[in-house]
């Protein structure tokens, strides 16, 4: 699987839920897992853009492995309704829309220089609509706005637009 797709396919099993019995089968870690693999195939050096964007993946399939051990052993509540896991789900979710912000970044600034105008632009308003959308939802779920589902069905779109144009941009030479 080419190194963009992977980190779209590892997108998909962070950002989708597939619910049984209250636990979800697509598997957070392992999407961010799968991430760090596609960035470490994209990685020329420690210090460039794939580089930090795959050091903020692995940090969160930490975090979100921990989240997930925190809502499996504190089953009897939710995980936003016990202190500790109110700390750790904003930390997963500022990680999240981090990372996603950091990934992006380092794919735009991988195909702009090479002549890719319109992908990259179009990753561009992506990431900024998947990261804004993403803090408005975290001030709704929180309770400091109320903007009803519509923040819900418009970043669930954003995040799919960017899946699909991840997947779309994973046949660039210059991304293999």
């Amino acid at each position: 699987m080419r190194p963009v797709a992977k980190i779209a396919t590892g997108f998909v099993f962070v950002f989708g839920a597939f619910r049984f019995n209250g636990f979800d089968l697509l598997f957070d870690p392992f999407g961010w897992g799968l991430c760090v693999s596609g960035l470490f195939r994209l990685e020329r050096s420690a210090d460039d853009p794939f580089g930090r964007a795959r050091l903020a993946a692995v940090a969160m399939a930490c975090t979100s492995l921990v989240a997930t051990i925190v809502s499996v052993a504190d089953s009897s509540r939710t995980l936003s309704s016990s202190s500790l896991g109110e700390v750790v789900g904003i930390a997963n979710a500022a990680g999240a829309l981090i990372t996603v912000w950091l990934i992006t970044d380092a794919i735009i600034r991988q195909i702009r220089p090479r002549g890719a105008i319109s992908p990259a632009a179009l990753l561009d308003v992506l990431r900024w609509a998947v990261v804004g959308l993403g803090v408005l939802g975290a001030l709704v779920q929180h309770g400091y706005a109320d903007l009803g589902l519509f923040v819900l069905v418009a970043w669930f779109a954003a995040i799919v637009a960017l899946i699909v144009v991840l997947y779309r941009s994973a046949h660039l030479p210059y991304l293999s």
